[in-house]
C-alpha cells in the first residue's frame, strides 16, 4: 500500500506548473464541494437532522457516503482524515443553507459548479501539458483533495 507522501508525489508529478496549482487549488474544493451537493440532491428520506439550526444538515446521499471517503482517509492521516472532516461538515452547511434559505435545488447549481470546475481542472492540465492524475488511476479522484489540504497545513505549519 502507497503511503500519503508517496500519493502526493505521483499527484504532483503533474501539478508542478504554478498557474495549474493555483487552478487546481480553486478547483478541486469546488469539485469535492459540488459532488457533496449533487449526492444531496438525490431524493431520500430525512433520516435526521445532524446539525439543527441555520445551517441544519440532513442525512442523504452525500451525509450517508462521507463516513467511507473519510475512512479511506483515516488510512493515510488522522490530521487529514480531520481537515476533510471540518471542511465536509462545512460543505454540507453551506449546501443545506442554500437549499434552506434560497429555495434552490443542490443538484441544480451543483453541477453547474461540477463543470465549470472541471473546465478549470483541464484547462489548467493544459497549461501544465501533463494528462490529468485520475485517468491513470481513480484514487487520485480522493487524494486532490487531501493533496490541497496538505498545502494548506504546509502554509500554516501543520505536520500530516
Amino acid at each position: 500500500m502507497k503511503t500519503l507522501t508517496e500519493w502526493f508525489e505521483d499527484y504532483g508529478e503533474s501539478h508542478r506548473n504554478e498557474r495549474n496549482k493555483a487552478i487546481h487549488y480553486a478547483c478541486v474544493p469546488l469539485i469535492y464541494f459540488s459532488v457533496l451537493g449533487l449526492l444531496s440532491g438525490i431524493p431520500s428520506y430525512s433520516l435526521c437532522r445532524i446539525l439543527p439550526g441555520p445551517l441544519e444538515i440532513h442525512a442523504h446521499f452525500g451525509t450517508l457516503l462521507l463516513p467511507f471517503v473519510l475512512l479511506y482517509y483515516l488510512r493515510f492521516s488522522i490530521p487529514i482524515t480531520v481537515g476533510m472532516a471540518i471542511f465536509s461538515v462545512v460543505c454540507l452547511g453551506i449546501i443545506g443553507w442554500i437549499d434552506g434559505l434560497l429555495g434552490w435545488r443542490s443538484w441544480q447549481w451543483s453541477l453547474g459548479i461540477f463543470a465549470a470546475a472541471w473546465v478549470g481542472q483541464f484547462f489548467g492540465h493544459r497549461i501544465e501539458g501533463k494528462k490529468p492524475s485520475f485517468l491513470k488511476d481513480l484514487s487520485f479522484l480522493l487524494i486532490g483533495p487531501a493533496w490541497i489540504l496538505a498545502g494548506v497545513y504546509r502554509k500554516w505549519g501543520i505536520s500530516y
